[in-house]
């Protein structure tokens, strides 16, 4: 009984998983928000390359 307590007592104080795990979210987060960025200036970004062919082409 006393091996099972300080295998979990072992568990609960390892830390090294723990950073990992983090860094997971954060590059998750990023990619969510990276992701909405492009999403939402999708059309503008559309209508500016648009005129810019536009303009090229002398239209």
């Amino acid at each position: 009984m006393n091996a099972l307590i300080g295998a979990v007592r072992q568990f609960v104080r390892d830390e090294g998983g723990i950073t990992a795990i983090e860094y997971g979210l954060i590059a998750a987060l990023m990619a969510a928000a990276l992701g909405t960025l492009f999403a939402t200036l999708n059309g503008g970004l559309t209508s500016a390359f648009a005129s810019i062919v536009n303009q090229l082409n002398g239209a």
